[in-house]
């Protein structure tokens, strides 16, 4: 799996402890895995849909008005 390496505020650090320490997530790196795929998801879904950016689905239902993929 790649490793990234990044700079975060010092609020969602301390989020990211409690979760861990209520053992909500085993480690920093699977909480901060799970959140970041968890958003991912969400913004795939209702998050800004541009025709000409690439990884995107085209449509994010699937034939049904009420039926998200996700």
């Amino acid at each position: 799996m790649p490793k990234v390496e990044l700079n975060i505020p010092e609020h969602l650090e301390m989020q990211i402890a409690q979760m861990v320490e209520q053992g909500e997530f085993l480690n920093r790196e699977e909480a901060i895995e799970d959140l970041l795929s968890t958003g991912m998801k969400a913004y795939k879904t209702s998050g800004p849909m541009d025709d000409n950016e690439p990884g995107f689905e085209d449509d994010g239902m699937m034939g049904h008005e009420d039926e998200y993929v996700f």
